[in-house]
């Protein structure tokens, strides 16, 4: 990695912590280059504007769920197993990108335009994944339901964990998403699908 990647991961690094801490408005461009070493002139040569920064922070995580989803969507694998594998990726991203996703959550409301528009668009594929595996099961015959009310509930479930979910936690977060599954899966199952998601459980 160059070093003008390197300062840009920094950069973004350093915002996303101060974005979770004090909030979008309430840090300042010169706070913002102090933090990350560089003068005014500088900090705007890496992140061309204040906003631009804030997409930036906001959209990375979203788009490799996106990319991850996508292409698990398309794999040959039950719906039951592929469920539980995006659960177990996106409990892990917010793990490990929790200033990212805290930003996310907090200060998606301040974008703006084009900006706005894309980030929206990744969560509607995001959710279009959710839909396509709950679907995929329910052809199987192993989910009962698939409706949009389901997926605001799933990922309401998941998403908001980035309010209580800790890096020294005593869960790791593929359990914390095994756990979440189990929840679900109780829910939607039928004894089919009930039967298939117990055999591939037992030996994971």
């Amino acid at each position: 990695m160059s070093d003008s990647a390197d300062k840009w991961e920094q950069i973004l690094r350093v915002a996303a912590r101060l974005f979770a801490q004090r909030g979008y408005h309430g840090t300042g461009m010169t706070e913002l280059g102090d933090a990350a070493g560089l003068q005014r002139g500088a900090l705007y040569y890496y992140i061309r504007s204040k906003e631009n920064l804030l997409y930036e922070i906001s959209s990375r995580h979203v788009a490799k769920m996106v990319e991850f989803g996508e292409r698990l969507a398309k794999e040959e694998r039950p719906a039951t197993d592929k469920l539980l594998r995006l659960s177990e990726r996106l409990i892990r991203t917010i793990h490990d990108d929790l200033d990212e996703v805290t930003v996310f959550f907090r200060e998606i409301g301040a974008l703006t335009g084009e900006r706005r528009e894309r980030v929206f668009e990744l969560r509607d594929r995001f959710e279009d994944v959710w839909m396509s595996i709950l679907r995929q099961g329910v052809s199987e015959g192993t989910f009962r339901r698939a409706d949009p009310l389901l997926i605001k509930a799933v990922l309401g479930m998941h998403n908001y964990s980035y309010l209580w979910l800790r890096p020294d936690g005593k869960m790791q977060p593929e359990e914390v998403a095994r756990y979440f599954c189990d929840l679900l899966f109780r829910g939607i199952l039928t004894e089919t699908g009930d039967a298939e998601y117990r055999s591939f459980t037992a030996n994971s």
